[in-house]
């Protein structure tokens, strides 16, 4: 049985985003999502032709958006061989429905892209049957999109029923499929369980963050490892555990998923098992593209999915590492000042507000430029070495 996605094809196609501007969503943080959307298309692997904004009160419960942008977008799509139109937001059965027949061409929701995102990047049996999981569950309230065959349309006598019967089936065939992949993850979860016990009583750190902010170029960087790394959002899905020894002293560092905006509901729930990781850290080190024009919401994201998945998290020791100062296009609500160009000191970020975040440890860096990598090590070698010298207090002579 098909599972009813329209994934994005291995050829190249062409798409145009759609995004709205409400109430609670201001023009400057719509086209930040649509923007971020683009990237997500892009790693999926299309490109994009043109995005569409539009002004409502309230989405339309039919087609979304308005009629006249429909009409608008219709338009384009036909004058410049659109294959695929994009929404920010979640759309409903009905909506999805509708505004395909109206573009005649597939249309996907911000989720649908995510959930094929991770189906492309899945490597393991782990990851695989996570993203299988929220696939399914995600597809299940969808199922009468799939029967536009026996639609009213083509109605009468002896159709409804069939239909009916069609989609009462595969709505059982998928729960059960669900309870299937749900069991065998709780197999797997097991298996790693006792895998995560295998490693004695090592220090354990974890790595967390938005995607696309170099956590695994850092786990390559100390660990002398290669995790695969990509400017891609969510090149790392399975949680990568290497050790990590700074003067003697050795320690566990995980590489965990990346985490987005709008992040479909269904992965939260199937990707927790993946945070365990996170869960039994010692040391959170949370990474921040200090780059990205939107670092301090991408930072408050990261925070709020974590406690969504375990309050408990949060009172962790956790270190801060603002990422990509290479890169990092100051701002005068920064620093207070507009440096010389880039060319700016370490000195001046350690003391804006950002050195100062939530009284943690903060540290700025460009592990791509190996810039302040030294005090990264200093700081992970205190905190791994505290923590260490109250699990082994006999052993406080070897460091």
């Amino acid at each position: 049985m098909s599972t009813g996605f329209a994934p994005i094809e291995s050829a190249q196609e062409f798409a145009v985003l759609i995004g709205v501007i409400t109430s609670r969503q201001t023009e400057e943080l719509a086209n930040e999502y649509l923007d971020e959307l683009e990237f997500l298309a892009e790693t999926s692997g299309a490109e994009t032709k043109k995005k569409f904004l539009q002004k409502i009160d309230r989405p339309n419960p039919k087609t979304y958006i308005g009629s006249g942008k429909i009409k608008e977008i219709k338009e384009y799509i036909d004058a410049n061989g659109v294959d695929i139109a994009i929404f920010d937001d979640e759309l409903s059965p009905s909506q999805l429905r509708n505004i395909e027949k109206e573009f005649e061409i597939k249309v996907l929701d911000r989720n649908n892209l995510i959930l094929d995102i991770f189906a492309s990047r899945a490597r393991t049996s782990h990851a695989k049957t996570q993203v299988e999981l929220a696939q399914y569950q995600y597809l299940l309230p969808r199922l009468t999109g799939l029967w536009t065959h026996l639609d009213r349309t083509k109605g009468g006598i002896g159709m409804r029923g069939p239909g009916e019967t069609q989609i009462e089936t595969d709505r059982r065939i998928i729960k059960e499929k669900i309870s299937l992949l749900q069991e065998k993850l709780k197999k797997i979860d097991k298996q790693m369980s006792v895998q995560r016990g295998n490693r004695g009583q090592l220090v354990r750190s974890a790595l967390v963050g938005y995607t696309n902010v170099g956590k695994s170029t850092i786990m390559n960087l100390l660990s002398k490892s290669d995790v695969f790394a990509e400017n891609k959002l969510f090149a790392t899905l399975d949680t990568t555990v290497r050790k990590v020894v700074i003067d003697n002293l050795p320690f566990l560092m995980s590489d965990t998923v990346g985490f987005i905006r709008k992040l479909p509901h269904q992965l939260i729930e199937s990707f927790k098992s993946t945070l365990d990781e996170v869960r039994e850290a010692d040391i959170l080190i949370h990474v921040v593209d200090i780059s990205h024009p939107s670092f301090e919401d991408q930072y408050t994201v990261v925070n709020e999915t974590i406690a969504e998945i375990d309050k408990s998290v949060a009172d962790k020791p956790m270190i801060v590492i603002f990422n990509k100062v290479d890169a990092y296009n100051p701002k005068p609500a920064d620093i207070g000042y507009h440096p010389d160009g880039k060319d700016f000191a370490l000195d001046a970020l350690k003391k804006t507000w950002m050195a100062k975040l939530n009284d943690t440890d903060c540290l700025f860096i460009s592990a791509q430029e190996n810039i302040n990598i030294d005090e990264l090590k200093a700081l992970l070698y205190k905190e791994a070495k505290a923590i260490f010298q109250v699990r082994y207090p006999y052993h406080n002579f070897l460091y």
